[in-house]
């Protein structure tokens, strides 16, 4: 039984803060860095706060495009950069890859010394810098815990993270209740919505004829977005993009276009059935870095999305943009209206791209809300930042207590 008093204010920790606060922020993929793009522009923006971008991982290797440079060309100043992404593609190397990135971070973090190290999502690397503040006794502040994807390693992570991390900025009221449920005090915890949504409130998207120069290609009427990671609970990280591939070669869509997949276990060989599945249909294209707003853009003009990528659930919502969740990965996600899932065989996923496309579908998708924000998280985050007390209350929980054996849950005021 849940238990949820009434908010209250009455022993309320939080304080304005009137000093400047060092915030660290790590960004170790182009997926991430699109979702903290906002929220570092307001740490930048505020004088009470310094940015110190620390930037890792998938952004360093030129398998994944070299992103750093995109983060340099946004303007913002790098004070690390950390080749930790091991080159071997399997679960070794991911492994392999949280110890070089703990090994690394130690020191730049332990001469940084920042008053707070915001983290976010769900990336099996993360593990590593919160493990890393926890030794060094530096709050963690983390964005989108409490979400569920039980089909990848990544829910383990975020919860780990949850637990870790002093702060917590749900991306929905589902994902709060959740991070209360672990036991987490209520002033620690604010539903902030998703960052990456702020992309479409904020952001100047390319138009479509700016978009297609920038895939230097035209674009059909009907265009399919393919985003496909590996699996990485199942043995065969890949085992069900088979149904995938099978799926999109009988569909008949128009034009397809491929985002690279995620640098886990089998990003490889998926990467390499998705340059075979474009030498053999003139239709289909992959790109190996598409920047968030060419991105965004991408989408606005898309009429279909297809994989198992977070940014089906959580991002096409708020274009009221058909998306078809392919197999376990995203399993337990809150999702929306426009989502449809498809288990991992060709013939359900091929059911579910028919729907989508139909008039009908898109026609009741009309109007629908997005459950994942509206595109003010970043200033809710930012404010949340400013508004936490001091390092040693932080860095102190407390144990909630049990009422006949069930925590005793606080909302937050």
């Amino acid at each position: 039984m849940l238990y949820f008093p009434e908010p209250c204010d009455v022993g309320n920790p939080l304080v304005t803060s009137k000093s400047e606060r060092t915030v660290a922020v790590i960004t170790t993929s182009r997926a991430d860095y699109g979702h903290l793009y906002w929220p570092m522009r307001e740490i930048e923006a505020h004088p009470a706060l310094r940015l110190e971008l620390i930037v890792m991982g998938a952004h360093l290797s030129a398998t994944f495009g070299d992103t750093i440079d995109v983060i340099r060309s946004d303007g913002f100043a790098i004070a690390a950069a950390l080749d930790c992404l091991d080159l071997e593609d399997s679960d070794v190397g991911m492994a392999r890859t949280i110890g070089s990135a703990i090994s690394q971070l130690t020191p730049v973090l332990a001469k940084m010394r920042p008053d707070i190290l915001l983290l976010i999502a769900d990336r099996y690397e993360m593990l590593a810098p919160a493990a890393v503040a926890l030794a060094l006794r530096i709050p963690v502040a983390h964005i989108e815990g409490g979400d569920i994807s039980e089909g990848a390693v990544d829910d383990a992570v975020r919860n780990a993270l949850t637990k870790m991390a002093h702060l917590h900025f749900t991306p929905t009221e589902d994902a709060r209740h959740r991070v209360l449920a672990m036991g987490e005090q209520g002033w620690r915890v604010t539903r902030s919505g998703a960052p990456s949504l702020d992309h479409l409130l904020r952001s100047d998207l390319p138009d479509r004829s700016l978009l297609e120069a920038s895939l230097a290609r035209p674009l059909a009427d009907q265009v399919c977005v393919v985003a496909y990671h590996p699996v990485t609970l199942h043995d065969d990280t890949t085992a069900e993009s088979g149904a995938l591939f099978d799926a999109l070669s009988d569909s008949g869509l128009e034009q397809i276009i491929f985002c690279f997949p995620n640098a886990d276990a089998g990003s490889s060989i998926l990467a390499r059935r998705a340059r075979e599945f474009c030498a053999g249909h003139a239709n289909a294209a992959l790109y190996v870095n598409l920047d968030h707003l060419t991105y965004w853009s991408l989408l606005r003009h898309a009429s279909l999305m297809v994989g198992n990528s977070s940014s089906g659930i959580m991002e096409t919502p708020s274009l009221a943009l058909p998306a078809v969740d392919v197999g376990d990965r995203q399993r337990g996600r809150t999702r929306a209206a426009n989502v449809i899932h498809a288990g991992p065989n060709a013939a359900d996923i091929s059911r579910a791209i028919a729907r989508a496309v139909s008039p009908d579908f898109a026609a009741s998708l009309e109007g629908m809300t997005n459950p994942y924000g509206n595109g003010d998280a970043s200033k809710r985050i930012v404010a949340g930042l400013l508004a936490a007390p001091d390092r040693s209350t932080l860095l102190h929980k407390r144990a909630l207590p049990l009422a006949d054996g069930t925590l005793m849950f606080e909302q937050s005021s």
